[in-house]
């Protein structure tokens, strides 16, 4: 996050830019956002986020919680019949906001988290993560997973027997540059 801020500030001071466009993450794009306002510039953050920070000087363009999560959660709930939830998700600031969201939406609605684990970007050691999902034996895991860390989590899951027609996995940030490198049957369903 701290080289973001630091490259947003080159771009302005130096090159002169007007309009960032970009940051990879929500850390990133809040280490990016007292450079903007303090310079008064814009960010174009085009990326899925929290819903929870507002700026005059960053346009969010990707979905929100009230937009995707929370309708999400809902719909298994209803049309499921899901009752008890297995979280995982990216270390990360987005991944941890939605999670406390979702839990909130869970108690509501008198559902429960069976189970919640962080990952860090790009790992492919998930066995862990795969046990206790085993464990805990959720309705559905809501999978807030960012990149390719979805490759080898779809991977065991499927080869620890917890597949689709027993256990869905609602993704909400699979992207199709891990798709494609994704065996279909590890994410049939």
């Amino acid at each position: 996050p701290q080289v973001f801020a630091r490259e947003a500030e080159q771009l302005i001071l130096t090159e002169k830019v007007c309009t960032i466009f970009g940051c990879s993450s929500s850390s990133s794009r809040k280490a990016c956002r007292p450079v903007v306002e303090q310079r008064d510039h814009l960010l174009i953050y085009p990326l899925p986020y929290e819903g929870l920070e507002d700026s005059p000087n960053i346009f969010y363009l990707g979905s929100t919680a009230n937009q995707q999560i929370i309708p999400a959660v809902k719909w298994c709930h209803e049309q499921l019949g899901a009752k008890r939830y297995f979280l995982v998700g990216t270390e990360s600031v987005r991944s941890r906001v939605v999670h406390e969201i979702i839990k909130d939406q869970l108690n509501s609605l008198d559902d429960v988290v069976v189970g919640e684990a962080f990952l860090t970007h790009g790992n492919t050691n998930v066995a862990d993560t795969i046990e206790q999902i085993r464990n805990a034996k959720p309705d559905l895991i809501l999978n807030n997973l960012n990149g390719d860390t979805n490759i080898p989590f779809f991977r065991e899951l499927r080869d620890a027997g917890i597949t689709s027609d027993k256990t869905p996995t609602l993704s909400f940030r699979l992207a199709e540059s891990e798709l494609v490198t994704m065996n279909h049957a590890d994410v049939g369903g």
